[in-house]
């Protein structure tokens, strides 16, 4: 877990006390590091740990996604550290961050949905367009980014892309083949595209991407409601709530009633739970 290089990314003239195995990840390894400062003090880090191109890429889009989201609210995400790929192990990659202490408790809603607004009103789009300056992974499956001054276009263009690889993955489906058409060409436009028309305009949020339960934690020393494993974009805001749909989703009703006390509806409000649903695909 450690190599000569990860040395220069921890503190200079710490001493390593111990690393040990840490957390849970579909596609890494996860690990702790605990060191002792110079001056006496402990201090600890989380390590990610994964082989091959795609998780270069991968641990790339973590450090860019949460330092973005670290940038804009601090007390929201571990602090990014460093990535990178070991020297001895040139296949091998890593995301280093400083280590937070998870319970299995829930976020406070209020306390989390202020902070998820900050980073939703606080955040601005360098070019003000919706995307992202580099690829970004949900899992292991790369986003679309690319910028695009319209939602509706960065929209379909992202789900076309996310179809086209789970086509390529498990083949082609007819019933799917027939709705296609229809979610591209009559419900994406019907929901979507009254955001911007008609004198209406959306602000592009950076946006966490993957926010599901798992991806949230209640840090046990200081109480504070924390995100991780971000792959982020600009987007409208509401798209973070597509993962809060599914049954098994841990974020319920008193999560986006908490949210919408900071961060009221798109108008068309009527097309909110529409629009919702769409973006649960």
């Amino acid at each position: 877990m450690l190599t000569s290089n990860m040395f220069t990314e921890l503190p200079r003239g710490c001493t390593v006390l111990s690393t040990e195995a840490h957390g849970v990840s579909f596609w890494a390894n996860t690990g702790r590091i605990d060191v002792e400062l110079e001056d006496g003090t402990p201090q600890s880090y989380f390590i990610k740990v994964i082989s091959g191109d795609t998780g270069k890429y991968m641990m790339h889009s973590e450090f860019e996604s949460m330092r973005a989201i670290h940038g804009i609210v601090p007390d929201f995400a571990p602090r990014p550290i460093a990535w990178g790929t070991y020297k001895s192990i040139p296949d091998t990659h890593f995301f280093l961050c400083e280590f937070r202490h998870f319970g299995d408790e829930m976020p406070d809603p209020e306390d989390f949905t202020a902070r998820l607004a900050k980073l939703h009103q606080n955040s601005q789009s360098p070019n003000g367009m919706f995307g992202f300056h580099i690829t970004t992974y949900a899992g292991n499956l790369p986003q679309m980014i690319e910028w695009d001054s319209s939602w509706e276009s960065f929209f379909s263009k992202s789900l076309r892309q996310a179809l086209d690889l789970e086509i390529r993955a498990k083949g082609t489906d007819p019933e799917l083949d027939g709705l296609l058409p229809i979610l591209f060409d009559r419900v994406i436009p019907r929901l979507l595209r009254p955001l911007e028309t008609n004198g209406r305009s959306i602000k592009p949020a950076l946006v966490h991407g993957d926010l599901w339960y798992a991806n949230s934690g209640l840090d046990v020393e200081t109480g504070e409601s924390i995100v991780f494993d971000a792959c982020c974009f600009y987007a409208h805001n509401e798209y973070e709530f597509g993962q809060w749909r599914p049954a098994c989703n841990r974020f319920d009703e008193t999560y986006l009633t908490a949210y919408q006390k900071h961060v009221g509806k798109s108008a068309p409000v009527e097309d909110y739970d529409g629009r919702v649903d769409l973006y649960k695909l």
